[in-house]
């Protein structure tokens, strides 16, 4: 059990608090992650332990409950909410690049990076599927369309989705319970993020906007861009 130090740490009581404070977590954890790991994990420590400061004029989200069972809709709590977040934002990532490969917009090296790119976020929503049905009820698939007009529209909004999928991953990463799900949270994340370094230099725009370290964003700041593509 926690002590009264260890229950103020910023990184509250999710799976990173845990890897932190605990050896052998840390020690799978690592494992998982690969050589690369430490380094990783101590820069993602560092991070989300100083977002509260770094962002007290942002809207933050405050930590889920723990999950009862799973189950869907406004009910979920824990994990599985965060999962089912996540699972949305792939879906609408898996149907834009789906989209745009259809639209016939690219052709070339340029439309094998596209498809590259879907493969990956298909492959991103089998596997938050596969966790959903573990935790309860993945969610539900939304219908969505995007406004395709044009090579250069579509490569600022193909950057404007990678962007955003990286900081929600980030944003929900400190509010996470398990350690496995955090290490595939944090495999899909670093996918998200070089996606969106790759689009960022294609638009003549900094690889990294956000300096050394990415900001997170919560889901009252996701959410209201993601619903645009979602239709009613």
């Amino acid at each position: 059990m926690r002590n009264a130090v260890q229950d103020t740490s910023p990184l509250g009581d999710g799976a990173l608090a845990e890897i932190d404070e605990d050896p052998a977590s840390r020690k799978k954890f690592l494992r998982m992650m690969g050589t690369g790991g430490a380094g990783a994990l101590s820069l993602l420590i560092a991070a989300c332990g100083s977002s509260s400061s770094s962002s007290s004029n942002s809207k933050s989200t405050p930590p889920p409950k723990k999950s009862g069972g799973g189950g869907g809709g406004s009910k979920e709590s824990g994990d599985l909410a965060i999962v089912n977040y996540a699972l949305t934002l792939e879906y609408l990532e898996d149907a834009f690049y789906a989209d745009v490969i259809k639209a016939g917009l690219f052709k070339g090296s340029a439309l094998e990076t596209i498809k590259k790119f879907g493969d990956s976020e298909h492959q991103h929503v089998v596997a938050l599927e596969g966790v959903a049905k573990q935790l309860g009820k993945p969610a539900a698939k939304p219908k969505t369309k995007f406004p395709l007009k044009d090579m250069k529209s579509v490569l600022t909004l193909a950057a404007t989705v990678e962007n955003l999928g990286a900081a929600a991953y980030l944003g929900q990463a400190a509010m996470i319970k398990s350690p496995d799900i955090l290490a595939a949270a944090l495999s899909i994340h670093t996918v998200e993020a070089r996606h969106a370094a790759t689009l960022n230099t294609l638009l003549g725009k900094s690889p990294t906007p956000d300096g050394a370290f990415g900001k997170p964003a919560t889901m009252d700041q996701v959410l209201p861009i993601a619903k645009k593509f979602i239709v009613a």
